[in-house]
């Protein structure tokens, strides 16, 4: 393999910047019941920006030879690693109020989802390439020599990441997720997948299993693909094309946590819970399915304690308005769920629904809108969460009691502001991050009467699909 390219910089970006470009809205009639028949004005105008107890800090503008799609973030020491479907950023944090970019880093290959586990750095290939290098180009699924999976870096010196090994995984790898070993020699990265096709060689239906690659800590380059457990040996659900409702064939995201052995999936028309004593062998031990409201389980969060799950549902795949007045609030939502636990030695565990989370916000018929990554607050003795809504903006809200979710705090960018709207947001030693498809890294500051010790909080590292308690 190719040695990648990367740059070390010192650029720093303005407090806000304009974009004119719109993300193009998917059509309505994908929604499936609506909330009433007319639109109604959006609550932050077009080419207005609005918040309540969030400050907005810092913009740090795409730039150089990243000018794809932003993606994920990963966190370690004082640096964030943000991914780009062009490759991924290095921003130093030592003044997190005004972030500074320290290394570019070029590798296409959407979605370039990034992970950090001590000296390692893993990003999900999910786009078919000519080959496994940074200087690959696009080729058709259909051919064989295609090339989709996960590129494995070190990263003992952040501003000189070094690519040292790549594993194939069938479909790809939309995301992954890390769960360490019990003795932490070894890291495993559990790889999610989905959408077959009979023409794709490397991706044959039914894909009903995850991938699990297992990366020794002090020799990245022995990484190997050690298993593929089937997760839905049913099929799992069918699927609804009436309200867009997608059929499962393999999994979205997953999130694991393993001071609890537990890992949530979140598999298009499926939520699973897994026991994951056995890193390589996981098991399914409860499922749930939401056949009226959800379309697609898209990702997962556990409360602190392991006793909630926030499912999320991307109707519409990121594309679609799903915050306005003509859908109802139970669409395009999270979905929380207690974890009960069975009684005894054979007790069954279940996934018990208790309400649903929705941004109260009106958007306007041309910003996509819908549920997308998020991170826990470390505030003690309550649940409270931070999360992307796309061009619905920033979301704080509060489910420690799990039938009455409430939104706590909001950080919203009108039509016409951004280009797509924020991926990902995650809060990190008192700050919230986040990656904005289109205009780079932005960083918050939430109300001290919310977030309370939270900043006293201060964590090595964060991987939102990898929890660890606080």
């Amino acid at each position: 393999m190719r040695r990648p390219t990367f740059t070390r910089s010192r650029a720093r970006g303005a407090a806000g910047v304009a974009l004119t470009a719109i993300f193009a809205a998917a059509a309505v009639g994908l929604a499936g019941p609506a909330a009433s028949a007319s639109v109604a004005d959006p609550d932050v105008p077009p080419g207005e920006t609005a918040s309540y107890k969030i400050t907005h800090l810092s913009n740090q503008p795409k730039n150089g030879a990243l000018q794809g799609t932003g993606s994920d973030i990963a966190f370690q020491g004082k640096y964030a690693y943000a991914g780009n479907y062009d490759g991924f950023t290095v921003y130093d944090l030592s003044d997190p109020t005004d972030p500074e970019q320290v290394v570019q880093v070029y590798c296409p290959g959407s979605q370039n989802d990034v992970s950090v586990y001590k000296n390692i750095l893993v990003l999900s290939t999910d786009s078919s390439r000519s080959d496994d290098s940074c200087s690959s180009t696009s080729m058709p699924a259909t051919e064989k020599d295609a090339w989709e999976g996960i590129k494995v870096w070190d990263i003992s010196n952040p501003l000189s990441p070094r690519y040292v090994k790549s594993i194939e995984t069938e479909c790809g790898s939309h995301t992954h997720s890390l769960a360490p070993s019990k003795n932490g020699k070894d890291v495993y990265a559990y790889v999610s997948s989905y959408s077959p096709n009979a023409t794709f060689p490397d991706c044959q239906p039914p894909h009903d299993f995850i991938s699990i690659v297992k990366i020794p800590v002090k020799q990245p380059t022995k990484a190997t693909l050690v298993s593929t457990p089937v997760l839905f040996p049913d099929g799992g659900y069918e699927g609804d094309p009436d309200r867009s409702a997608s059929t499962t064939s393999g999994c979205h995201d997953i999130t694991t946590y393993a001071k609890y052995d537990l890992a949530a999936g979140a598999c298009m028309g499926d939520g699973i819970l897994m026991d994951i004593k056995d890193r390589e062998r996981p098991k399914v031990i409860a499922q749930v399915r939401d056949t009226e409201n959800f379309a697609f389980w898209h990702s997962a969060t556990f409360n602190n304690d392991a006793t909630k799950v926030v499912f999320t549902d991307e109707l519409g795949g990121g594309g679609l308005a799903t915050c306005t007045g003509e859908f109802a609030p139970e669409l395009g939502a999270n979905g929380i769920y207690d974890i009960k636990k069975g009684k005894g030695k054979h007790g069954k565990t279940e996934l018990k629904f208790q309400s649903y989370y929705k941004i109260p916000r009106i958007n306007t018929e041309n910003e996509n809108c819908v549920a997308h990554n998020g991170s826990l607050i470390p505030v003690k003795g309550k649940d409270i969460m931070v999360q992307s809504w796309y061009q619905g903006g920033v979301s704080v809200f509060d489910f420690t009691d799990s039938k009455r979710p409430r939104e706590l705090a909001w950080f919203d960018r009108g039509e016409g502001v951004s280009s797509g709207g924020t991926w990902s947001t995650y809060y990190y030693n008192g700050y919230a991050y986040s990656n904005d498809l289109g205009i780079g890294f932005d960083t918050f500051d939430i109300d001290d009467s919310i977030d309370g010790k939270a900043g006293k909080v201060k964590l090595k590292s964060l991987n939102p699909q990898m929890q660890e308690k606080f």
